[in-house]
């Protein structure tokens, strides 16, 4: 049986975290910080109950933090290049090691990270990290790798700004300058008793920043990994894959590391940064070895999609596709009948689309920069969840409404759920720690979450069946407004879903035209069906007629999900 991903991404440092001092730029002690060990088996369950297939631990492997841990032999980090008082999740240390902020015993870090996979796979669910392999934190250094494995920059020739098997590019002869970065107000908070960082020769910026000087706007406190591209030759870019770069070898080895932890899949960080060609051979790597193993690739240029799914992986990030879509029909009067061109321009690709509407990078859909209201996006996560066969995503506290409205320290007043802080997150403690606390309507809008993600699975129609796009036939109607009303078929043997999604805020009475060619494409006759409405258990009588009119009663910021069984 074909089974539809969904996907529930957690934070791990924060998800557990039940200290509500809050307490901006405060420390680890006087913030506190969440454990692998919150992920008990009954955690596990609520969210296997909610639909969700897989699970993604963002920020598992050891990154940079202010945080000492030198008592426990892991180096101390310098606070200037580390982002907020935990640090970014992004700036990674040691591939080879587990994150010590998420560990109760510091020096079985790892033994608790392979008892998390283990209970995790026995709540019936998949395990998915963060694989970043564009940069890596500046003060770099594995403490934990094999016997026998190289680390990465212990063989490279610092005289040269680039040479294909350097694992990192630099500035020869000249030193870091962070004159930029320091006269920040943000780095100031937590560095003015600090000793100025020291970096010679100065390594190149994750962001592709080449020269020595980042500004406080770059990945100032992350190093470019070198796969084997000169971007600084006379012609702006040349590749040397042959002999195959050091980096390759060193990051594959990192990648089976990992999967033969047990791990069942990779989001990959800023997978458009790093070349298909190194996709192409470590993808081909682990897949020989372990052929059921996912790769998910952040890619945000459309035009680049196609490439990167012909390197092999399984997924894309849709975000500028249908997220950007979405929230523009959400949020900013955006016409729902764009929704059609977003899946039409990757039709032969759809399968491989990751949708979602929330994630660590982007802000909170409650959040006063998005949609100041969690329900208002109900009719887009109706739609996205339904449309296709391919993946969803969902983020931790997001069927809660969670605000994302702190002003956490690094991280600031954003609408987004902080990852440089040691923090609480309101809505994920109470969704799952205090669950008295939440309010009627944060358990009305979980409710619907659960329903729409549970039909993922459940019904045939949505998880295998095929679809028909009713907007081109209902574009000209008194009853029917394609700039807050989308409609769409779903049919697999002899069961028919019908959704009707309102982004509008007032009910409405929809007649939806059901045209010819959705009965010939869909093989449907013409008949008489009683429907019941997934979302509300309410029925109604269906006349199925070519070109005939179906009415329907669908509530603002709602959906209909109609589901019959037909000859």
């Amino acid at each position: 049986m074909q089974e539809k991903k969904v996907i529930y991404q957690v934070f791990t440092r924060t998800f557990g975290n039940r200290n509500t001092t809050k307490k901006p730029w405060g420390s680890l002690q006087e913030n506190g910080v969440g454990k692998m060990a919150d992920f008990t088996p009954g955690v596990l369950k609520q969210i296997k109950s909610m639909g969700c297939t897989d699970i993604w631990y963002t920020g598992v492997i050891r990154h940079a933090t202010t945080t000492d841990y030198s008592r426990y032999g892991i180096p101390k980090q310098h606070a200037q290049v580390v982002k907020g008082k935990a640090g970014s999740p992004y700036a990674i240390t040691d591939y080879y090691d587990i994150d010590p902020d998420i560990a109760v015993d510091v020096n079985n870090r790892m033994e608790e990270f392979q008892s998390l996979i283990k209970r995790t796979h026995a709540a019936g669910l998949k395990v998915i990290i963060d694989f970043v392999p564009n940069h890596v934190a500046r003060e770099y250094k594995s403490i934990m790798k094999p016997e026998g494995v190289r680390d990465l920059g212990e063989d490279d020739d610092v005289s040269k700004h680039f040479d294909s098997q350097n694992n990192f590019y630099y500035c020869p002869s000249t030193a870091l300058d962070l004159t930029d970065v320091l006269c920040s107000a943000q780095q100031s908070v937590q560095d003015s008793a600090a000793a100025d960082y020291r970096e010679y020769p100065a390594k190149c910026t994750g962001n592709d920043h080449f020269d020595a000087k980042p500004g406080v706007n770059d990945w100032y406190e992350t190093v470019k990994l070198n796969y084997g591209i000169d971007y600084c030759d006379l012609g702006g870019r040349s590749e040397h894959f042959d002999p195959i770069p050091s980096t390759w070898l060193r990051m594959t080895e990192i990648l089976l590391y990992w999967a033969s932890k047990g791990v069942d899949g990779f989001r990959c960080d800023m997978a458009e940064m790093v070349p298909t060609a190194f996709w192409n051979y470590a993808i081909g790597c682990v897949k020989e070895k372990i052929p059921c193993i996912s790769f998910i690739g952040e890619v945000y240029n459309l035009s680049l999609y196609r490439h990167y799914i012909a390197a092999g992986f399984d997924y894309l990030y849709d975000k500028c596709g249908m997220y950007d879509c979405l929230r523009n029909v959400i949020a900013n009067g955006g016409w729902a009948n764009d929704i059609t061109n977003q899946w039409q321009q990757v039709d032969d690709i759809r399968e491989y689309m990751l949708y979602f509407l929330e994630n660590h990078d982007e802000q909170r859909i409650a959040s006063d920069f998005f949609a100041h209201d969690g329900k208002k996006a109900i009719p887009a996560l109706v739609v996205m969840t339904l449309l296709g066969n391919n993946p969803i995503m969902i983020y931790a506290g997001q069927e809660f409404g969670e605000r994302g409205m702190d002003a956490e320290g690094f991280s600031g007043k954003d609408g987004r759920s902080t990852i440089f802080d040691y923090w609480s997150v309101d809505a994920v403690r109470t969704g799952f720690f205090s669950k008295k606390e939440l309010s009627i309507e944060q358990k009305t809008l979980a409710g619907i979450y659960n329903k729409v993600l549970g039909i993922c699975n459940t019904e045939a129609a949505i998880r295998e069946g095929v679809m028909f796009d009713l907007m081109y036939a209902n574009q000209h109607k008194a009853d029917f407004h394609p700039q807050r009303h989308y409609a769409f078929i779903r049919k697999h043997g002899h069961e028919v879903i019908i959704v009707i999604a309102n982004f509008g805020d007032k009910d409405e009475n929809i007649s939806v035209t059901i045209p010819r060619h959705a009965f010939e494409y869909l093989h449907l006759e013409e008949q008489e069906a009683t429907g019941i409405d997934l979302l509300t258990s309410r029925q109604q009588a269906v006349s199925l007629k070519i070109d005939g009119e179906i009415p329907f009663f669908v509530k603002g910021y709602n959906a209909v999900v109609l589901k019959m069984n037909v000859l």
